[in-house]
């Protein structure tokens, strides 16, 4: 006993350093050289401008819901305040502010995101070496850390949704006083996300239609034959932790508060100091005046060079480019930019919105894998009650789908990908790679779940596909890092980057 307290002890211990070192190495490159480019990258122009109108008072339009620019307001009177990062300043926001004020409160939130997408996938499956992976492999997303590193919202409207989802599960696990929190703050999450941006509604769509898909599968089996029989059979299929299970159990009251009212109510409030300094339009003429906005944008290269498919994201197609420059040592300096390396003539800085391409194609391909698990499952499920023999029938022993811990993980990332995926379809404005941000979170899950379970197999050839993986990721982080970080390359090193002509 003694033995293997000390063996959990131990492996406590491993898994809290791993996750401190994502998170300081998450921190470490988004604060660095945070004031690289001294002017507005992409659209600081309008967030950290909108956000500089909150504190002078200036009327404004805005096409999205407020929230994110409060957030930035925040760091911005915060960061003035600091007796660091004033090594560069500019006005282009509407007053005298360095980058490091309007851009250090998204970083330090953005080094947060692979902690929560790894509480997400311990909260799943309760395996530590998944909940690491998927830790680790958000970390080594380039699309989250350039989003990071700038005065922009996308990272707040994933950072709430995941949270929303991570509290919702935790809910179900709790009771009494402890669970009416958690779906207090689950409601918190999903209404701050819809805050953001509208598409931040998807992590609660998906989270309506996995519960829905609990109380179907749940209905099926409770009418497939007698009651006790069917409910002693669900518990030995479902494990004691699976949140399918669980999500089942929640009241009526409950879905309601947690997934409706307080979202709504959250929503509703973030728009009151938007309100008090722009009375007019007022708040329900404002939600007409952002939906008609968007409807007018029309699609292709002739509104923005960088707009998107969606049938394109998960393959990455078309990444967005943030900031380009090229310089030379016999120009003038350019107070934009950073001095040139020592020796260098000539330079390319280039910020690329754009993911790890190993970690987006390998997770995509894994995605797939689920995809083909679970239909294949269901297959066999329609098949097995197509074939129940008379005698089956006549004793009216239940079929049962197989709601097993892999049946549910299949399902939720299935769902949730879709739901956060298939609305862009009917959408005609002009969309852009950073709109898969959330549904990139479930498909990088669903490659740290395959890569945990090869790396558990028996097998050699499984294991070495698992340690492979994990150094394609990092490789590639590695060697796109200079487009996530703006580093200074020479003609041919930027040239060996852009893998696709797509990418320039």
């Amino acid at each position: 006993m003694k033995l293997k307290k000390k063996q959990f002890n131990k492996s406590n211990l491993v898994f809290s350093l791993g996750m401190l070192g994502i998170f300081l190495i998450s921190l470490s490159l988004r604060f660095w050289e945070l004031e690289r480019f001294n002017t507005l990258v992409f659209d600081e122009v309008y967030y950290a401008k909108f956000a500089n109108d909150y504190l002078t008072k200036t009327p404004f339009f805005n096409a999205h819901p407020p929230l994110s620019q409060y957030i930035i307001a925040i760091g911005i009177w915060i960061g003035t305040h600091l007796p660091f990062g004033k090594t560069a300043v500019n006005s282009m926001a509407g007053s005298l502010l360095s980058p490091w004020d309007y851009r250090w409160l998204n970083a330090l939130t953005g080094s947060f995101i692979p902690l929560v997408v790894g509480a997400l996938a311990y909260q799943l499956v309760r395996r530590r070496t998944f909940a690491f992976l998927a830790a680790l492999f958000t970390a080594c997303d380039g699309l989250f850390l350039v989003e990071s590193r700038y005065a922009l919202n996308n990272i707040y409207l994933v950072l709430f949704g995941i949270l929303g989802q991570l509290f919702i599960l935790k809910s179900v696990e709790a009771e009494g006083k402890k669970r009416w929190l958690w779906l207090v703050l689950a409601g918190i999450g999903f209404g701050a996300s819809a805050a953001i941006k509208w598409n931040g509604l998807w992590f609660l769509f998906g989270t309506y239609l996995i519960i829905l898909c609990g109380w179907v599968v749940s209905f099926i089996q409770g009418n497939q034959g007698d009651e006790e029989q069917s409910r002693q059979i669900n518990s030995a299929l479902i494990p004691a932790e699976s949140p399918l299970q669980k999500l089942t159990q929640l009241s009526f009251i409950e879905v309601w508060l947690s997934l409706a009212v307080i979202p709504i109510l959250v929503y509703s409030i973030s728009w009151i100091p938007h309100l008090h300094l722009n009375p007019t339009p007022n708040f329900w003429q404002m939600q007409t005046e952002i939906l008609t906005y968007h409807q007018r944008i029309k699609s292709g290269p002739d509104v923005h060079p960088y707009c998107a498919a969606w049938y394109t994201w998960p393959l990455m197609l078309r990444p967005i480019v943030y900031f380009y420059k090229t310089v030379s040592n016999n120009a003038q300096p350019d107070p934009v930019l950073p001095p040139l390396p020592e020796g260098a003539n000539q330079a390319i800085f280039d910020v690329h919105a754009m993911g790890n391409p190993f970690l987006w194609w390998l997770s995509t391909l894994a995605l797939v894998l689920v995809m083909g698990v679970l239909a294949h499952r269901i297959w066999v499920w329609l098949q097995t009650r197509r074939e129940a023999s008379a005698d089956a029938i006549e004793q009216q022993r239940p079929i049962l789908f197989p709601p097993t811990t892999q049946m549910w993980m299949a399902l939720y990332l299935v769902v949730n990908w879709a739901a956060n995926l298939l609305p862009w379809v009917k959408v005609s404005r002009c969309v852009f790679l950073y709109h898969y941000m959330g549904c990139s979170v479930y498909a990088t899950l669903a490659l740290a779940w395959w890569t945990d379970r090869w790396l558990h197999s028996p097998q050699t050839r499984l294991r070495g596909m698992g340690v492979t993986i994990i150094f394609l990721v990092l490789g590639a982080f590695i060697f796109w890092m200079p487009l996530y970080l703006g580093l200074p390359l020479s003609q041919m090193e930027w040239k060996i980057r852009m893998w696709l002509p797509s990418w320039i």
